[in-house]
């Protein structure tokens, strides 16, 4: 093994920071050589010579900056058959949650919640299960802020409160073990652990891998804590799992810690130094928290079954110059996967004619985009170039006002046959329609919205109520009404309404 391959492997075995693991080996490089004798000894002066070259010969051997680049490029995934070694003093079976249920108390600003997430992701992969109930709960774990002191003085107050839960506690039940995570764990330290006797565990931002093992000590009586801070750890590899299933939003983390040393802030002592997640593993977030968005909208009667996909252009060529970071074929990947993933959804996009250096070619690929994906909304323009912009800058706006506007209406005519035949598909259904009002066009006509987001007009007529057996009302604004659809253009669907509904009843009609 490469001697700063064995620095690592000692660091990762022990949990240590970078630092901590040199000066451990160090320490122990220097009582091997004490053990010896003073005879097979060199002096201390071509000791210290020696070591000096020897370290340098081995640094010029080790790798270079690049390598770290190129190993940040993707995250650092542990195989499933590479499973670490408990510590001595805890057998595998000990590390289990063996079901014990954890309830999560969240405190402070997003990273927090962020924070929080990422524990719950590791505590599920040891066999511990989540609780709302705080009565039920095995484990109770505050994720906790440091950035005040009122933020502070909460968690006191919080930890009094659970004080005497925990005095409560039937002894026909499992002890009770409270956790204190986060920034105050990391500030306050012992003086966590001396004035609250019934904190079991201290965990600080950069220890939440520890937490199964913290949890097992914990389970002996005895208090555990690891306040370590890291220079590298960016749980690159923890997916984070959302603690709220009526969650309405995610945050994805980028970074963690901060190098600022504003005069005021107490985060980077809290959370140490700033470092940067790698990019793949982002991106990896991302990608499935989409294909969360995208499987709750198929699931969903309340969420439209439409989707906003700007395009731009239908040329890759032309897409590399307006900077959009992905390719044709990328493109239509994505809406082939978005299809696949919501039947029926309706797809809308941007398009923009005539971009600097657009070619005829570029142009016949847009018009080829168009007809391939058969969009239900567009909206299409003529490049205009703003001031300021990278265009505006670096590019030349060459092709001529009448060449744009030519091929400006030869994209709108491409869209609306194919909307027309995509919207043509709907006429003979029963859909529900959301109604917004009185149409633009005609006093005696409403207009409202279908599940794909599309224009419905249809007459402003009495009808039956399914709630109401034998009543008779007129549609108002915010109401739900099934219509069938008898007509289609590029832009609307046309239809007689049938009756008021609810959307929680309408699925039995549509």
């Amino acid at each position: 093994m490469h001697p700063l391959q064995c620095v690592l492997q000692v660091q990762r075995s022990l949990g240590l920071g970078p630092l901590a693991s040199v000066s451990w080996l160090s320490l122990r490089m220097c009582r091997a050589h004490s053990s010896l004798s003073s005879t097979m000894c060199p002096s201390p002066e071509r000791q210290e010579d020696g070591a000096r070259k020897d370290f340098s010969s081995r640094l010029a051997a080790g790798p270079t900056f690049r390598h770290f680049l190129k190993s940040a490029s993707a995250p650092q995934e542990k195989l499933s058959s590479e499973v670490e070694d408990p510590p001595p003093y805890l057998t595998m079976d000990e590390l289990l949650g063996r079901q014990r249920k954890v309830y999560l108390e969240t405190y402070g600003c997003q990273m927090n919640v962020n924070d929080t997430e990422i524990a719950w992701s590791i505590l599920q992969k040891s066999g511990y299960l989540r609780t709302s109930n705080l009565q039920e709960a095995d484990v109770i774990l505050l994720v906790t802020c440091s950035i005040r002191e009122k933020a502070e003085q909460t968690i006191w107050n919080r930890l009094h409160q659970l004080k005497a839960l925990k005095t409560r506690r039937p002894r026909s039940r499992v002890p009770l073990r409270i956790g204190i995570l986060g920034c105050m764990a990391e500030r306050l330290k012992e003086e966590i652990l001396n004035r609250e006797k019934m904190v079991d565990i201290l965990a600080g931002p950069d220890a939440y891998r520890d937490l199964p093992r913290l949890l097992a000590v914990a389970e002996s009586g005895q208090q555990a804590a690891n306040v370590l801070l890291s220079l590298d750890e960016t749980y690159a590899d923890v997916m984070p799992v959302q603690t709220s299933a009526s969650a309405t939003s995610a945050f994805v983390s980028i970074m963690r810690g901060c190098d600022n040393m504003c005069s005021y802030c107490i985060v980077p002592f809290t959370r140490g130094r700033e470092r940067s997640r790698p990019i793949a593993s982002i991106l990896e977030e991302v990608k499935k928290l989409s294909e969360q968005v995208l499987q709750l909208i198929h699931e969903r009667d309340n969420i439209c079954k439409q989707i906003h996909l700007p395009a731009q252009s239908g040329s890759s060529r032309v897409l590399e110059a307006m900077r959009r970071g992905y390719s044709r074929e990328a493109y239509v990947e994505l809406v082939h996967h978005i299809r696949e993933s919501i039947p029926g959804v309706s797809l809308s996009s941007d398009f923009i004619a005539g971009f600097c250096g657009e070619t005829e070619e570029d142009h016949v690929q847009t018009v080829s985009l168009l007809r391939e994906v058969q969009y239900n909304m567009g909206f299409l323009f003529a490049y205009s170039m703003r001031q300021k912009t990278r265009a505006y800058h670096r590019l030349k706006d060459d092709v001529p006002e009448e060449v744009k506007l030519r091929r400006l209406e030869e994209l709108i005519t491409i869209f609306r046959e194919e909307a027309t035949k995509a919207n043509q598909t709907s006429v003979g259904c029963t859909q529900l329609v959301l109604v917004e009002g009185l149409s633009k066009r005609s006093a005696t006509d409403l207009c409202g919205r279908n599940d794909g987001n599309l224009k419905v007009i249809f007459p402003d007529a009495e009808m039956e109520d399914v709630n109401n057996p034998g009543l008779r009302v007129r549609a108002q604004p915010g109401d739900y009404v099934l219509v069938k659809i008898t007509s289609a253009s590029s832009q609307t669907l046309r239809g007689h309404v049938l009756c008021r509904t609810t959307l929680r009843d309408s699925s039995a009609y549509c």
